[in-house]
């Protein structure tokens, strides 16, 4: 590929947003660390985890990604058997979502949802496939697949993601409006199903929502989860208290269990106020608005679902850690992507960017010497 086309296809908007995302994480998780007198541990911790990330995604964006594409499924199958060996690994705080290497644990759900993305963008690519309602159920069946393998682990919040993601990429695809609200309806209809598969603490995680404590009512369990989040985020006011300083000397006011990764959005706030959450949401708008773009631009099917998809992911991921944290929606424990600590999740973060970078540098069809010829790289 010429420089000068190089250039012109590099997706730099959406590099500078994601570049901006982690270091403000970075910001973020110091704050925790402050708080907690932990030194610099997780910040160091998580800047390591940036460089590797910052190499997955190099490696990703390098060979061209239709190679992916006839490898999706084969991917997707991987990845399920990667679900299914953690129930083989030790817990960890009464959860089995984590494989073991050593010091170095690895979160298999984080690495499906994009191996999911590939394996439905590569079904969808054929337009024969969905355009009936019973084409769906394959499609309906994928996105099921890794939703029952990671709900029991339990991890609610990443078994929540798989559905929106499926919606849209069928929208994307073409498929029938009547046929997408049906699927829509039958999945209100199968709520109570979902219900009775959750487990107790799944469940006290959305009756905690219902069931918020009022001024001066002491909270426990969930709810005291969700009182702190929401306390953090109106301790730092309106400025923040890198301008302020801290509202209150109560170390107790200040604690919030799994602040630097479910809740790093209300440490954020806390510390930056309402500028910084506005700088975050617009990194993450700015984010989303160009990786449609990137689709948009895109005329092969495969990569313009794949964009579709993982543009998603990254969506839903944001609305409901940020739902979460001011009680518009259950406490589901899943990360702010590209800002909350943690290595698989932002190493799979970096794998998305790269993909989305491999997509930008390759739309497809174009008009070459040998008119409509297919262009590989």
């Amino acid at each position: 590929m010429k420089p000068a086309i190089w250039r012109e296809r590099f997706p730099w908007l959406i590099l500078a947003a994601a570049g901006t995302l982690v270091g403000v994480g970075w910001l973020g998780i110091a704050r925790c660390d402050e708080l907690i007198g932990s030194g610099a541990r997780f910040v160091r911790l998580q800047m390591v985890w940036s460089v590797v990330a910052a190499a997955a995604m190099v490696a990703v964006a390098i060979p061209g990604y239709r190679t992916l594409g006839r490898w999706a499924y084969v991917i997707f199958l991987l990845a399920l058997g990667l679900l299914v060996l953690v129930y083989f690994s030790p817990p960890v705080n009464g959860a089995r979502r984590w494989i073991r290497f050593g010091p170095i644990g690895l979160q298999p759900s984080e690495f499906a949802k994009i191996a999911f993305v590939l394996a439905l963008a590569r079904y969808l690519m054929y337009r024969e496939n969905y355009r009936s309602l019973a084409g769906l159920l394959l499609p309906l069946g994928l996105t099921l697949l890794p939703v029952v393998l990671i709900l029991p682990e339990p991890d609610l919040g990443t078994a929540l993601v798989f559905l929106p993601v499926m919606f849209v990429m069928l929208f994307a695809a073409g498929a029938r409006r009547i046929d997408l609200a049906r699927l829509v309806l039958a999945g209100l209809m199968a709520l109570p199903l979902l219900w009775t598969q959750m487990n107790l603490e799944q469940k006290s995680r959305v009756t905690a929502l219902f069931e918020q404590a009022g001024p001066g009512q002491r909270a426990t369990g969930d709810a005291y989860h969700l009182r702190q989040a929401k306390q953090m985020l109106a301790l730092g006011g309106v400025r923040g208290s890198l301008w302020t300083g801290q509202i209150v000397d109560d170390p107790a006011a200040y604690h919030l269990p799994e602040a630097r990764s479910d809740f790093v959005f209300c440490v954020l706030g806390e510390r930056f106020g309402l500028p910084g959450i506005a700088v975050v949401l617009g990194l993450f708008a700015l984010l989303v608005w160009r990786g449609l773009a990137v689709a948009a631009a895109t005329r092969e099917p495969f990569g313009r679902l794949v964009a579709v998809g993982l543009v998603t992911l990254i969506a839903v991921e944001v609305l409901i850690n940020t739902g979460m944290t001011v009680g518009l929606l259950p406490i589901t424990g899943l990360s702010l992507p590209l800002v909350s600590y943690g290595g698989s999740g932002l190493v799979a973060r970096g794998l998305v960017l790269g993909l989305l970078v491999n997509i930008a540098l390759r739309p497809g069809y174009e008009m070459t010497n040998e008119p409509f010829r297919y262009v590989v790289e």
